[in-house]
């Protein structure tokens, strides 16, 4: 039924336990994972004199550096297991986008993700990766919770 599921990894433990899941998902149902790592730049910062200032931060080149490392310790989880696997990682100032337009550009019919469960004001201000891409998928997406503690 699900012969391509995109893993989008952010390293994190909840994302650690989505990628178990998918995995474990992947195997019983003879699909092919492909994992996706987004790096995200800062962005340029606008100053008074409308000139752009790029903030100082982790260069792009680290990002994508890490953003690989992930991507490549799921597709060997993956593979270990026994299960067909691609690892991607890109540099894109929205992550959600990043996952939305790599799952029609690899022919993913299922998005398996993690989600923080961020509530109120740090929700607010941090936005929500997973709700973004539930918004815009064109296909279905299951979101793995972190367990209550």
């Amino acid at each position: 039924m699900y012969d391509r599921i995109l893993v989008p990894t952010d390293g994190s433990d909840t994302s650690a336990a989505a990628e178990r899941a998918a995995i474990d998902f992947a195997r019983a149902h003879g699909s092919e994972i492909v994992v996706l790592a987004v790096g995200q730049p800062q962005p340029p910062i606008a100053t008074a004199e409308a000139a752009m200032a790029v903030a100082p931060g982790i260069d792009d080149e680290t990002l994508l550096a890490a953003a690989n490392e992930h991507a490549r310790r799921v597709a060997a989880a993956a593979h270990a297991a026994g299960v067909r696997c691609s690892a991607h990682a890109v540099l894109d100032y929205s992550p959600a986008d990043a996952i939305v337009a790599t799952a029609e550009s690899r022919d993913c019919d299922l998005i398996f993700m993690g989600s923080h469960g961020r509530r109120g004001l740090s929700r607010l201000l941090a936005g929500s990766v997973t709700q973004k891409v539930l918004a815009d998928a064109q296909v279905p997406v299951l979101v793995m919770r972190p367990k209550a503690k």
